[in-house]
């Protein structure tokens, strides 16, 4: 799962970085409005990048999820500055 949320992620920046200099560098030269609305596009893409690359993994240990290892779920909460959970 990591893997393709990387894949994204840089797939995302990469055509954000494609637009902004393909607009400022190129596009400008024929139609400046066209330009602004790539470069506006461009910085409109950076945040659902971030999204992408935060997304939780269905496999994912995030916060206080459980891993079913009481050996694991205790090293976890000892490192979280956390007491052993009481095992029912």
């Amino acid at each position: 799962m990591y893997a393709r949320r990387r894949r994204g992620y840089f797939l995302m920046m990469g055509t954000c970085l494609v637009l902004f200099v393909t607009g400022c560098a190129l596009v400008r030269l024929w139609s400046v409005p066209v330009a602004v609305g790539m470069c506006v596009v461009a910085a409109l893409i950076p945040p659902f990048a971030a999204m992408v690359a935060n997304r939780r993994g269905p496999g994912d240990r995030w916060w206080d999820d459980t891993t079913g290892d009481d050996r694991s779920d205790d090293m976890w909460d000892e490192l979280d500055g956390r007491g052993k959970r009481d095992r029912r």
